[in-house]
């Protein structure tokens, strides 16, 4: 693997990767640290629109790692970005977590329930039918649907979940609508991410754990791409694609073998 550790830096998507729910995989906490020491530059990534980046230092936290918050990047970060850039001082009505909110706040994005230039959906815990029924209201008057992720499922402590791909699904069926996603495998993230760490594609290898997200995004952005086996995709899914990564390792730590 010495060619991929020579590299300057890592883009590293996180639940799979890093982490299933509360509970830190094996070899993480050696690839953080040799990441640390080594003075490599990194940035994590995650589709999921439910933390904050000061949540998400102060979960890794509670996990052993200690990892400042600037080294954080979601989709709803990237939702918040691309619907600035798009119409600056927008408003949306939500139906996502407190940190999905927030990161719309920073850019100047309000809440809007009457009549709103967009409906954004991302991961939440308080999905309800009145909900769902106001977004198809909205989409059917004129406001875009945008998706923080396209993500259907994610693995949890619990097993495998629904994710905003699933939440958002009655509200396309219901409207006709197809939503725009922001998240991966929209080359946005990554390109995101390359920003963050002052870096060019060629200087950085992208970590993840989903050939329908990470790996094409990886491949899209012309970066080279590390699947883990520590995630939701098995040695026999990967043949299902029509491309491949260029590394397949079964988890973060094997990287300093």
């Amino acid at each position: 693997m010495h060619e991929i550790t020579n590299k300057v830096g890592f883009i590293s998507d996180m639940d799979g990767v890093i982490y299933h729910g509360n509970k830190i995989l094996p070899g993480v906490a050696d690839f953080v640290n040799w990441m640390l020491d080594n003075g490599k530059k990194f940035v994590f990534l995650t589709n999921s629109s439910e933390r904050t980046p000061h949540e998400l230092s102060m979960k890794l936290e509670r996990m052993g790692l200690s990892i400042p918050a600037g080294c954080f990047y979601t989709s709803a970060m990237a939702t918040a970005e691309f619907l600035h850039s798009q119409r600056p001082g927008c408003t949306a009505y939500v139906i996502g977590e407190a940190a999905l909110t927030k990161a719309l706040y920073d850019h100047h994005i309000y809440m809007n329930d009457v009549n709103p230039d967009y409906v954004v959906v991302g991961e939440t815990r308080t999905y309800s039918f009145e909900k769902i029924e106001k977004a198809i209201e909205l989409v059917n008057k004129g406001a875009k649907l945008i998706g923080t992720n396209p993500d259907i499922t994610g693995p949890t402590e619990k097993g495998v979940m629904p994710a905003t791909g699933a939440l958002i699904a009655p509200i396309e069926i219901a409207t006709g609508k197809k939503a725009y996603f922001v998240g991966k495998p929209n080359p946005l993230m990554l390109r995101h991410g390359l920003k963050k760490l002052d870096c060019h594609s060629d200087e950085i290898a992208f970590i993840g754990d989903r050939m329908d997200t990470d790996i094409i995004a990886g491949i899209e952005s012309n970066i080279d791409t590390v699947l883990v086996l520590s995630g939701v995709t098995t040695m026999d899914d990967i043949d299902k694609f029509p491309y491949c990564p260029k590394y397949i390792l079964n988890g973060v730590g094997d990287l300093l073998n």
